[in-house]
């Protein structure tokens, strides 16, 4: 089967004499390309109640990496990490520069499939198709509550990789996000997407207008993407209002939660380690930028920037009236004759769990609060979990977990790891029961992955042991694991915020007779770091009634001259200066195995074991068809539902 697709592939690559200029094929095959209506574009608009306000079309010429990938050239090495913001320096020693590389192939992948032989005929029959996004960090770059400064001060020597807190993108992030669901559209035009589903971390920082700009783009509406005074609305490309584009309207999409929605810079819960601290929230619509210490040294004391021993830093801000983003109003607190001020903005204020949710009902597209109308009732408030079935005729179940810790859990160190309370735990386990008992397959979709990160990384499954009197993790991994083999429908996990485009294999307890209780995990990477990709996955139906999932990863289609554009040469920039190798992975030495039983890495006569099942990934990004075997039962209700394949 794939075989075919491949030699296709190979007859459409770069010298081949084959036009991409009049459609575009985004599956298994071979990658052409068509010009976009002006619709689609996103033309000059006039919107009600506005002036002539400015739009940003993408390429007429849209690519996935089955056909090229975005190759970082190399540089001077002039520019340090803790220099990220020089901005100005960028061009003059060769940052930011990058080619298109070679296509990216798509890797068939058989290692949860036991013994098995594909058929030399495959007539595969497309069963679901839709796209992913993750980690977009919608950032409020003139917020007075941000961590901007931390990656230059670098204290510790490793905060100048830490771009979450600081990285020239944030003040593109609407731009791109507008870029990426113009390029849905244009591959929804070509073949039909039946879903979209965004993975978490939509916010930076838990900010309103920063949801409200997310929101409002995949809506279409008109973005003033500048806050407080709205220095260079008028002239500056980055802060200028916009009509984005708006996914169509006939894709549905959903939302899953994630840790820096309703934390504070995804790490930090707003209301304070016992609920009754405001000073965080309040410093979001404060006139005075944040002081704080150096959080990031002491990640395992988040609450020490309060310390009045520790050294404070006022945390600065974007100024938007510079072309460059210059950041201003930082540094050490005894350098200051007076806290330094920002106007004000009281579309800043930090949303609760709560009203993070209730704002996917303040919506023009579908569905109506895209999936948070469907969380079971009786749960407490903030229960963020949630199915659904993307098609009614074809057994296929979505559940969208909220997997990320409590603000109540009384930890004092960076919440970002993966946490299931009872309710949620409970919740989990019947719906995949139910999705057994009705015989559907099952896909999760959850801000954290599983299994892919050893301890003490903040993101590696939640031990709350230090607090016994508080919310404990329902299940540590192991069990978890354990759970999820037990349900042979179960397709994939989904998530994101890692940045990563990793796939991983969980191979079945019983490879040899039950292959069909393995199953994948697939990672998609950020908007906001590079590769600065979204996903798409088709499953299909082979013709021997076995699964493929076919995930491919998918640049933004940005044209050159747009601040989405522009954004791709930042994230091209971080990427060359900071050099962080767990988001480019050029081999998989950061890609440990891990020990379930421990979260450390798995030992083999003392040697740490790599995974195996997570491929390199030169360009950051990665494609694969992924098998799976179906249970005898499910085997037989797909030959009922589709006889002739």
């Amino acid at each position: 089967m794939i075989n075919d697709d491949l030699k296709s592939r190979e007859n459409s690559m770069p010298g081949s004499g084959i036009s991409r200029r009049d459609f575009i094929k985004v599956t298994a095959g071979s990658v052409t390309c068509f010009s976009l209506s002006s619709w689609m574009l996103g033309c000059v608009t006039h919107d009600s109640g506005f002036a002539q306000i400015t739009s940003y079309p993408i390429d007429s010429d849209v690519y996935t990496t089955l056909d090229r990938t975005i190759k970082p050239e190399p540089t001077s090495g002039a520019i340090l990490p803790e220099y990220l913001n020089r901005i100005s320096e960028y061009d003059q020693n060769g940052y930011g520069v990058w080619s298109y590389g070679e296509a990216l192939v798509c890797e068939q992948r058989f290692d949860i499939m036991g013994v098995y032989n594909p058929p030399e005929s495959n007539h595969p029959t497309t069963l679901l198709r839709f796209f992913s996004i993750s980690d977009i960090h919608i950032t409020d770059k003139e917020s007075p509550s941000q961590l901007i400064y931390m990656q230059q001060l670098n204290q510790c020597g490793f905060e100048a990789g830490v771009t979450s807190v600081y990285s020239p993108v944030m003040m593109y992030t609407p731009h791109v996000l507008d870029a990426a669901i113009q390029t849905v559209n244009a591959l929804h035009q070509n073949q039909p997407i039946d879903f979209g589903i965004s993975l978490g971390d939509a916010c930076n920082s838990t900010q309103y207008n920063e949801l409200r700009w997310y929101i409002d783009v995949i809506d279409g509406k008109v973005i003033k993407p500048s806050s407080g005074a709205h220095e260079g609305a008028d002239d500056i490309d980055y802060q200028k209002p916009f009509k984005a584009a708006g996914l169509d309207p006939s894709i549905p999409w959903y939302q899953a939660i994630g840790n820096h929605d309703h934390f504070w810079l995804g790490s930090i819960p707003p209301d304070g380690k016992y609920g009754d601290d405001p000073s965080l929230r309040e410093s979001c619509t404060s006139d005075e930028v944040i002081a704080m210490s150096n959080a990031l040294c002491r990640a395992n004391d988040i609450y020490s920037y309060k310390t009045p021993e520790e050294t404070l830093y006022y945390m600065g801000v974007i100024d938007g009236a510079t072309p460059n983003g210059e950041i201003v109003k930082y540094g050490q607190v005894e350098n200051f004759s007076a806290p330094p001020k920002v106007v004000a903005d009281s579309d800043r204020y930090s949303l609760t769990k709560m009203q993070w949710v209730k704002e996917f009902f303040n919506t023009s597209t579908e569905p109506v609060g895209h999936g948070f109308s469907l969380v079971p009732t009786g749960q407490e408030a903030g229960f963020a979990c949630y199915s659904f079935v993307p098609k009614v005729n074809i057994p296929i179940k979505v559940i969208v977990l909220d997997n990320t810790q409590r603000e109540d859990d009384q930890s004092t160190s960076i919440h970002g790891h993966g946490f299931l309370d009872e309710a949620r735990w409970q919740w989990l386990k019947a719906e995949l029961a139910e999705g057994d008992d009705q015989d559907q397959l099952m896909i999760i979709a959850a801000h954290i992955p599983i299994g892919v990160q050893k301890a003490g990384t903040y993101m590696e499954w939640f031990d709350n042991s230090a607090n016994p009197d508080e919310p404990q993790n329902a299940v540590d991994l192991p069990e978890l694991l354990e759970e999820l083999h037990s349900h042979p429908n179960l397709l994939m996990w989904i998530a994101g915020h890692r940045h990563v485009n990793a796939v991983k294999a969980f191979e079945s307890p019983d490879p040899v007779d039950a292959p069909e209780k393995g199953f994948w995990q697939v990672e998609t990477s950020s908007l906001h770091d590079f590769p600065q990709q979204l996903r798409m996955f088709d499953i299909k139906l082979n013709s021997d009634y076995t699964i493929s999932i076919v995930t491919t990863n998918v640049d933004p289609a940005a044209k050159e001259g747009t601040p989405a554009w522009t954004s791709r040469k930042y994230v091209v920039a971080a990427q060359q200066i900071v050099n962080t190798e767990s988001i480019y992975q050029a081999d998989n030495r950061s890609n440990y195995l891990v020990d379930p039983a421990t979260q450390n890495e798995a030992r083999v006569d003392g040697k740490v074991v790599m995974d195996p099942s997570i491929r390199p990934m030169p360009t950051g990004s990665y494609n694969a068809e992924l098998l799976k075997q179906l249970s005898p039962a499910m085997m037989a209700k797909m030959q009922v539902l589709f006889p002739t394949i």
